[in-house]
Formats: C-alpha cells, sequence, structure tokens
C-alpha cells in the first residue's frame, strides 16, 4: 500500500522542494505561521487554566494545556510550509525567494 501524498495527488502551485529537511521547512514558516503558532498556544494555555479550577489544579492543567497547543500550533506551522514549498498550497512568495 503507498501511502505517498505525492503519488496520488499532483501539485497545483509551482514546487520548491519534493521532499524539504526538517531545517529548511522551519525557516520557511511565514508570519502567519508563527501567528496561529502563537494564537493556538495562547487558546491552549486559557483552556487549560480554566479547565483545571473546579477540582482546584490551575497549574498542572494550564501546563498541560500549553505543551498540547505548543505542540499543535508547530505541527499546524509545519504541515502549511511544508505544503507551500512542496506545491500543494498557495506559495508566491516561496517562488519568489527560492527561484532564480
Amino acid at each position: 500500500m503507498n501511502t505517498d501524498i505525492t503519488a496520488s495527488v499532483k501539485p497545483e502551485y509551482p514546487v520548491i522542494d519534493r521532499n524539504p529537511p526538517f531545517t529548511k521547512t522551519v525557516a520557511n514558516f511565514s508570519t502567519l505561521d508563527y501567528c496561529r503558532f502563537a494564537t493556538i498556544s495562547g487558546v491552549s494555555i486559557a483552556v487549560g487554566y480554566l479547565s483545571g479550577i473546579k477540582p482546584n489544579i490551575r497549574g498542572p492543567s494550564m501546563v498541560t494545556g500549553g505543551l498540547i497547543g505548543v505542540m499543535g500550533g508547530f505541527m499546524y506551522a509545519y504541515q502549511n510550509s511544508v505544503g507551500r514549498l512542496m506545491g500543494f498550497f498557495p506559495n508566491e512568495a516561496e517562488v519568489k525567494r527560492y527561484k532564480k
């Protein structure tokens, strides 16, 4: 069974890198990616705090929510960045930056 998305779906936008490494993907984060990352993290911290009010475990609940939010926000930003590099999402800025 082939689970490679590039085998079944062709990119709609110009391809910058078919298999971008971790460092290139993180370096490609846009301002919007960082804003989404921060927003998801902040909301998760607040939800964790509010979830811990009734059983009076605000601190541990807030830390757990924050960790989940940081991981989720990073994965969402990473997915958007790699999608732009691979040509699956609109990538006008990347084309200008990486193509000669």
